[in-house]
């Protein structure tokens, strides 16, 4: 009879024991980020960020911090993250989607509370350019600064403060409370605090490793080692849009290069606007700020469509619309218009470019615009949405 009850005994300690660790059981980090990312995000096996292939032949160093795997990798979690809206509906991907060149088809993007007032401008190369302002307006001078505007917008993201919306801090609070990001910054900064910085630091990366640098005129110009000669990948009609792009109208050409500067196409510093002045809320209310512009590269995916109309206001929905702006440009309610984009100056004041270009002219530039678009940045899963559902 003792022999059975001490029998008993054990069973019943051993099944109490087995509760006990199951109550207590912690999962570990990797667990932690494999119930929400699957096999998407590896602490011991990152995705290579900091490496990327960079022609020597590109001038620009990545304007920003030096990249990091890791930071990389959190920028792209937070890039993609629904929480960084109010209402969890909107992310950074949301309006910047990695099909169409990281921009929007839309002309304006929906946010939690409202429409963007300007187009979503592509994320290519973005580290690659002579300058360092960013937006449409140039309104902030870094890309660290640039990558939390949207969160702190009412329209777009929500966390404004603004009306009884919930406070930049709110979304501190709100990610400091979410386990995946408490492994997340423990890993990467010794300790899980959120700060605003931190969160710039790691998106700002994320975005700077968006490159593209695998298009057919990149193949061109490793070929030749010289952007001018013709390029022995191109046909007839893009040499010739290859010439028009690179030679000023006085020359015989387009004139493009005076703002859109081989290897990078990114737009120079210190120009004024380009004649497209309607806003998107109001074809007759005019916004003469907008002086910064993505990189050319990318106009197209690989399959031939436009990633999303062109333009602050997305007012052009082909690249033919777009070279007969700067064709013929109509200079009524104009001002801020950048002189290299004066055809003359009259007795009623400056007269806008005419090129003058012929069809065939037409045609070959826009097929030369054709041949930047790259195919790794539309693929390549370390850019992907990280999250399993």
């Amino acid at each position: 009879m003792k022999i059975k009850f001490y029998l008993l005994l054990s069973v019943f300690v051993i099944m109490v024991s087995c509760q006990n660790e199951k109550d207590d059981y912690i999962p570990t980090d990797q667990v932690i980020l494999s119930n929400v990312f699957g096999s998407k995000i590896d602490l011991n096996n990152l995705e290579s960020y900091q490496n990327n292939n960079i022609p020597s032949y590109i001038r620009f160093s990545n304007r920003g911090n030096a990249i990091e795997n890791d930071k990389a990798t959190l920028g792209r979690i937070l890039f993609y993250d629904t929480k960084l809206s109010t209402n969890n509906s909107i992310s950074c991907a949301s309006c910047h989607q990695q099909e169409h060149a990281f921009s929007d088809t839309n002309v304006a993007s929906t946010g939690v509370n409202g429409m963007t007032s300007r187009h979503s401008m592509r994320l290519v190369n973005v580290g690659f350019q002579p300058g360092t302002n960013f937006f449409w307006n140039e309104r902030v001078n870094s890309l660290e600064s640039q990558v939390t505007e949207p969160i702190k917008d009412h329209a777009e993201m929500g966390f404004s403060g603004e009306n009884g919306a919930p406070t930049f801090n709110d979304l501190l609070l709100k990610l400091s409370d979410t386990d995946y990001y408490q492994v997340l910054f423990n890993h990467i900064y010794g300790d899980p605090l959120i700060t605003e910085g931190r969160l710039q630091e790691c998106l700002s990366q994320f975005v700077l490793s968006i490159q593209s640098f695998d298009s057919r005129y990149d193949d061109g110009l490793l070929a030749t080692g010289n952007p001018g000669p013709a390029f022995p990948n191109y046909n007839m009609s893009e040499n010739r849009g290859k010439f028009l792009f690179t030679t000023t109208p006085v020359n015989g050409g387009a004139g493009c290069v005076s703002c859109h500067v081989p290897p990078e196409f990114a737009i120079k510093n210190n120009i004024h606007n380009n004649g497209v002045i309607a806003t998107i809320a109001d074809p007759n209310v005019f916004d003469h700020d907008n002086t910064r512009s993505p990189s050319l590269r990318d106009l197209e995916n690989p399959e031939g469509f436009i990633n999303g109309p062109l333009m602050h206001n997305g007012s052009f929905n082909t690249l033919l619309e777009m070279v007969e702006h700067y064709n013929s440009i109509d200079m009524t309610n104009q001002q801020l218009l950048d002189p290299l984009l004066f055809d003359s100056v009259g007795p009623n004041g400056p007269i806008g470019q005419q090129l003058q270009l012929s069809e065939s002219d037409k045609t070959a530039l826009i097929n030369f615009l054709k041949t930047l678009t790259g195919n790794d940045i539309y693929t390549n899963p370390k850019w992907s949405d990280p999250f399993v559902n």
